[in-house]
């Protein structure tokens, strides 16, 4: 008996061959859905877009707020501490498997990687270190390779948008294409483009390798062209379909352009202050020139002739409006000074509105919480048996702690009151048997002479030399008295097994900073690992800090905790 079949659509895939192996899988010719690392079948992985059209396709990994994303989708792997685990506890994986990255309250994903270690193995580790590592990303070059064939518009974001509003518009204006691991995805290893490209019936791609695309061994012609209807017919809503289509304006170049110097003018008449600078670019376009668009404009700098934000700040600087310069180890266009006597800068009026304020946390309110708990550090001395004649002689408690200009005074009191000033020479003290014991007695080697007379200038130093150091370090209403010599912070950075760099720091409680607090400050800053341990056989705690951020944490602790810079040693061991 004939068995009739209905007749399955068939759509054929493409694959780009790039020089560093890895193939890239499109659709009828279209945008990018698939993409394998290595060439060999054994790390296929979606691409963003796919994701977008499919979001259910891989299992997700939620982030903690936009402040991770912005180090996600700018190439850092994802660790485990900026991951939001559900009330239900960490799901259930094993180490290579295929997850993708969301921020809360978008169903977009912004990334995609696979699992470093298994989820009995986070749990283990106490839910530290490199939980995904990312293979593709919002805005890197594979995503923008397709850019033209489907870009979410305003209408994809409109319910649900990222936490941080500059993610969707900032962070174009720095080259992503740098690789995390050697698996990234870089089409600027083709130099003639997008490299040979062959077209395959949809039945020759079968990714059995991967568990989270594998396709059924029964028919897998009909799963493939069903994959493919699907997809066809999912269309993401047009900008016009937006509920308000006056928000929406479509400008030209040249006014993207206009847009742009009127919003940095007004920025640095406004926003910007002296103070603030150098400014990294990204921080002065989410900051600063962003919340001045005009309500209801899209500002987006690929749009403009510029096409990236380091171009046009280069460009301004050009002009002389401003100077910038390009930070070699954070690869980002910094903000150095701005020339308010410029002519464009002159003749700009600021207008007089509500600006709007950035989602992202200030730093100016950040600092001025910082500054109501400004360190100080004061150097004071207690009497020693060595002076202590000399304070009782006149009346003053030997108990007491007292700054270099008190114990003077104290022993220049001393001096009045004994007439001890030489008659022939008013610079000159004459040195009676106390003051000399005070000054010399033990510090004098066996068989010299004692000295009979000192000059003023001399005796302060001297007599302040003889007592012991102490050290007050106050913050805010919280004060500790050190005995002896302040002990410095200590900065050190080495390199662990597998060549990985970390850095430790100690001897912070000496300075009211607490390690836990900073541990978990550290974490957010750098968006790494860090961990505190006890130092062994001493006092104290470390702080630990995964990665090389030596010179980082050194200018934190000067510019947020007003630690003086001679009480921070520093020793990297990974520069020969």
């Amino acid at each position: 008996m004939p068995c009739f079949l209905p007749r399955i659509k068939q759509a054929e895939i493409t694959i780009a061959k790039l020089q560093n192996r890895v193939h890239v899988y499109a659709v009828e010719g279209g945008f990018p859905m698939f993409f394998d690392v290595d060439g060999r079948g054994s790390d296929i992985f979606p691409t963003v877009y796919a994701l977008w059209m499919v979001p259910e396709l891989l299992p997700v990994f939620v982030l903690k707020g936009g402040e991770v994303s912005r180090f996600v989708i700018g190439g850092a792997d994802l660790m485990f501490p900026g991951i939001t685990v559900p009330p239900e506890g960490l799901p259930s994986f094993r180490a290579g498997e295929p997850w993708a990255v969301k921020v809360p309250g978008n169903s977009a994903p912004i990334a995609v990687g696979s699992t470093t270690m298994s989820s009995a193995e986070a749990l283990k580790a106490g839910l530290r270190g490199k939980a995904l590592r990312i293979t593709h990303y919002y805005r890197d070059l594979l995503w923008e390779s397709a850019e033209g064939h489907c870009v979410p518009n305003a209408g994809f974001f409109e319910d649900v948008v990222f936490e941080d509003p500059s993610l969707l518009q900032a962070s174009h204006d720095s080259d992503l294409t740098e690789a995390v691991g050697e698996t990234s995805i870089d089409q600027h290893n083709n130099p003639k483009g997008d490299g040979p490209e062959e077209s395959l019936d949809v039945n020759e791609f079968q990714p059995d390798s991967n568990p989270a695309l594998t396709m059924p061994n029964g028919n897998e012609n009909d799963t493939a062209a069903e994959v493919t209807e699907g997809v066809a017919d999912l269309n993401l809503r047009d900008t016009a379909s937006a509920n308000d289509p006056d928000d929406q304006q479509t400008l030209s170049t040249a006014d993207v352009n206009s847009l742009l110097d009127k919003c940095l003018l007004q920025a640095l008449h406004t926003t910007v202050k002296d103070k603030d600078l150098p400014l990294p670019g990204s921080t002065l376009w989410s900051n600063h020139v962003l919340p001045c668009r005009p309500s209801g404009i899209t500002l987006d700098i690929k749009k403009s002739s510029y096409k990236k934000l380091s171009k046009w700040l280069q460009a301004k600087s050009t002009s002389g409006l401003i100077s910038v310069k390009e930070d070699k180890h954070k690869k980002e266009v910094m903000l150095f000074s701005v020339n308010r006597k410029h002519a464009d800068y002159s003749s700009f009026k600021p207008e007089k509105r509500q600006v709007e304020k950035s989602e992202q946390p200030s730093v100016q309110s950040a600092n001025e919480i910082r500054s109501s708990k400004t360190l100080e550090v004061a150097e004071i001395y207690k009497p020693s048996v060595h002076v202590n004649s000399i304070f009782s002689s006149v009346g003053a408690d030997t108990g007491k702690l007292f700054s270099a200009s008190e114990a003077t005074d104290i022993v220049f009191k001393y001096v009045e009151k004994e007439n001890l000033v030489k008659p022939t020479n008013k610079s000159v003290v004459v040195l009676d048997v106390i003051l000399c014991d005070a000054l010399f007695k033990g510090a004098i080697k066996k068989g010299t002479t004692y000295p009979t007379e000192i000059h003023k200038k001399d005796l302060g130093s001297t007599f302040v030399s003889r007592m012991q150091p102490h050290h007050v370090v106050t913050r805010g209403n919280e004060s500790v008295v050190c005995k002896g010599a302040l002990k410095t912070i200590q900065l050190l950075t080495e390199r662990r097994q597998g060549n990985k760099k970390v850095t430790k720091l100690s001897g912070m409680e000496s300075f009211l900073i607490d390690a836990e607090a900073l541990a978990s400050e550290l974490q957010k800053k750098f968006a790494c690992s860090t961990t505190v341990a006890e130092l062994p056989g001493k006092k104290g705690n470390e702080v630990l800090v995964q990665g090389g951020v030596i010179d980082d944490l050194a200018r934190h602790l000067i510019d947020q905790y007003g630690v003086p810079k001679r009480y921070i040693e520093v020793l990297d061991k990974t520069k020969k």
